[in-house]
């Protein structure tokens, strides 16, 4: 009796810490935010399946630069290589990131190229939004997918025309400022919510009135907590302890519904004001069974089709059911008493959000 209880309170602790969410997951520092590089360059070393140069003609401009570049003059010379694709090079540069890391990119091609496996990508710098070279990428490209190609069959799993190079590019320039000289700090929800800032704020003022003895944090509104910074501390320090408090968010009360593919998400908090609904799908078939008639033997007659058609309505029974909840165990419940497929949920979610019976937001995809 004992053993059992200790694991009912095991459980129940482990509930508990599972509901509650680390602030770092659900909130980030304003201003700490990742760039976008994007470069040109080529990948060399293809076996056969690299651009044809007569259909990209960007590609043997930017070969013939490259090797004019080297030395070799092809200018008068006509290219007929086929180990040779232009490529668009891209990669995200984490934030206070320093000259000399490394960072993975991806690869992907521009021309008719049918395969980026076993290429290696020359030499390409990689620029930001203001026109600036930040970092340059080079290394041999690592492609998942494959194409074989046959003359009566052709077998292609994945892309083949893109890739990545883990570590391909090299940092050579710093983005400006670093997280100690923010004039601020302030927290941005990733999922904006007045109730979740206001967790959040709460849960930071009861640490540092044990920790530092003031409070440090105040929402400015339903996206952004601001937060106050003690002397005695690093920010860095202050930041990761901070991170490490758990809060439970709130949700907001949506269904999400995918059409497509027949998804339905229902949140926690979605509520359906009693109402009553039946569903019945009605099947109707046409079957067409065109006849060929003869006429009689020595006559003069003609054979035409004559055309029969058969139609068939089947409607099948509707329940009439009572729906309405006040969690999203008893709405499921309620759903799951008629025996609806996700189409008919759809359909109905969507009927009783017409009829003002769905207490929450209905966002279709």
């Amino acid at each position: 009796m004992f053993r059992l209880f200790i694991l009912l309170i095991a459980a129940l602790f482990a509930s508990s810490s599972y509901a509650s969410t680390r602030i770092k997951d659900i909130a980030a520092v304003q201003g700490v935010r990742d760039n976008q590089l994007v470069g040109y360059g080529l990948v060399m070393g293809l076996q056969g399946t690299g651009d044809t140069l007569r259909n990209s003609q960007f590609t043997e401009q930017s070969l013939q630069s490259m090797l004019d570049r080297m030395g070799v003059n092809v200018r008068d010379i006509p290219l007929r290589t086929r180990n040779v694709a232009a490529v668009t090079v891209t990669a995200d540069l984490p934030p206070y990131v320093g000259t000399g890391s490394r960072i993975d990119v991806t690869v992907t091609s521009l021309g008719d190229a049918t395969s980026l496996k076993g290429g290696t990508l020359m030499l390409t710098a990689l620029m930001g939004a203001d026109g600036q070279v930040y970092a340059v990428a080079q290394g041999p490209v690592a492609v998942s997918g494959f194409s074989a190609v046959g003359q009566a069959e052709t077998l292609t799993q994945g892309v083949a025309t893109a890739g990545r190079i883990p570590n391909g590019a090299l940092i050579e320039r710093e983005v400006a400022g670093s997280f100690r000289d923010m004039p601020s700090l302030m927290l941005e929800l990733k999922n904006p919510d007045y109730k979740t800032a206001t967790l959040i704020t709460d849960a930071i003022n009861d640490y540092a009135l044990r920790r530092y003895g003031k409070r440090v944090a105040s929402p400015r509104d339903y996206r952004t907590v601001v937060l106050q910074k003690p002397r005695d501390i690093g920010t860095t320090r202050f930041m990761a302890e901070i991170g490490d408090l758990r809060v439970q968010p709130d949700t907001p009360a949506r269904v999400v519904v995918d059409q497509r593919t027949g998804t339905v998400v229902i949140g926690k908090n979605v509520q359906i004001s009693t109402v009553a609904m039946t569903h019945g799908n009605l099947t109707v078939r046409v079957t067409e069974m065109p006849q060929v008639s003869q006429p009689e033997p020595f006559s003069d007659g003609q054979t035409v089709v004559v055309p029969r058609t058969q139609i068939e309505a089947n409607e099948q029974d509707g329940h009439l059911a009572v729906i309405g909840g006040s969690d999203l165990q008893t709405l499921v419940k309620g759903l799951n008493q008629i025996g609806l497929k996700p189409t008919d949920i759809i359909a109905i979610l969507q009927a009783v959000k017409t009829a003002g019976a769905l207490q929450a937001e209905l966002v279709v995809q």
